[in-house]
């Protein structure tokens, strides 16, 4: 038997829907690191990238367990002397609900250039509503 080795012309793409509705932030975002590589398929490469595009619907109401709301800190610098900004994980979520499990995500994905391009196939909304229904999205149930 010989291994075959997917080539990024060969790959074909499916789009994938998730409702993150009172769902934990980690174990959401395990998942969705994971079909954006394209581990769950059989063809999958390390070095090329085979993953599906994802959509993420309803990101304000995701879960954190414990105290993360209130202890969870990110950090951000402008690169200026001073320039240190934190933000908790309560007021992100108030502020930028995508940008919290976005950062989840990214985090997840290996830290190269292909995790770039997986990362752009990740398409978060705060709502219930999103543009790429002409794409026929399938569930996928975390």
């Amino acid at each position: 038997m010989k291994t075959q080795v997917a080539k990024k012309e060969e790959v074909t793409r499916d789009w994938y829907l998730v409702d993150v509705d009172n769902k934990v932030l980690g174990r959401v975002a395990t998942e969705i690191a994971n079909v954006l590589r394209g581990k769950n398929k059989p063809t999958f490469t390390p070095s090329v990238d085979t993953g599906d595009f994802v959509i993420v619907v309803n990101a304000e109401k995701i879960a954190l367990t414990g105290k993360k709301l209130s202890d969870k800190t990110y950090y951000s610098h402008s690169a200026f002397p001073g320039g240190l900004k934190e933000i908790s994980a309560g007021k992100l979520i108030d502020k930028k609900p995508e940008e919290l499990i976005k950062k989840a995500v990214k985090g997840m994905l290996p830290k190269n250039k292909l995790a770039r391009h997986m990362l752009k196939k990740l398409k978060i909304y705060s709502g219930g509503a999103h543009p790429h229904a002409a794409q026929n999205p399938k569930n996928l149930n975390i």
